[in-house]
């Protein structure tokens, strides 16, 4: 797996989510119950993780959609 996508906003998350999976890409969101922990004011951003084959796809669904990658 590899990092795509880090942020504390969750509708990104949401919306990234739903364009990936729409295009047959399999993701998965980490630190989630770091960021509910905290108490939802943002201070830990979330990680979308992708498979290694799946990246380069991700990243072009990504920038075609403008959703900044915060890394």
């Amino acid at each position: 797996m590899k990092e795509l996508l880090r942020s504390t906003d969750p509708t990104i998350m949401a919306f990234a989510t739903a364009l990936l999976e729409g295009e047959g890409i399999d993701c998965f969101q980490m630190d989630v119950n770091m960021s509910i922990l905290e108490g939802g004011i943002g201070i830990f951003p979330r990680r979308m993780m992708v498979r290694e084959a799946d990246y380069d796809r991700a990243i072009r669904v990504m920038q075609d959609n403008d959703i900044p990658l915060g890394k």
